[in-house]
């Protein structure tokens, strides 16, 4: 009876923390002064670009290499049935 009325107490804390109820940082939400924290957020910025690039050009990679992938298993069954095989 002890351990659960610790936990609730506990849990009531944690609940009716103040930390809960603060707003957002205003830094956060509009940059920052702090030149290290801008170079972070540039770096961020450019490697989530990079990113998005690489993944475009995965994707067209892939696309490319389906079509000669189509391609080199024509040719293959062309070869196969010319040879009377299946």
């Amino acid at each position: 009876m002890g351990k659960l009325a610790t936990s609730v107490m506990f849990v009531t804390a944690i609940i009716a923390s103040p930390v809960w109820a603060q707003p957002a940082s205003g830094a956060a939400a509009h940059g920052h002064n702090d030149a290290i924290v801008k170079m972070r957020q540039e770096v961020a910025a450019a490697r989530k670009e990079y990113n998005r690039k690489v993944a475009e050009a995965q994707k067209v990679f892939d696309e490319q290499k389906s079509a000669a992938k189509k391609e080199r298993d024509t040719a293959i069954a062309a070869a196969h049935a010319g040879a009377g095989q299946k």
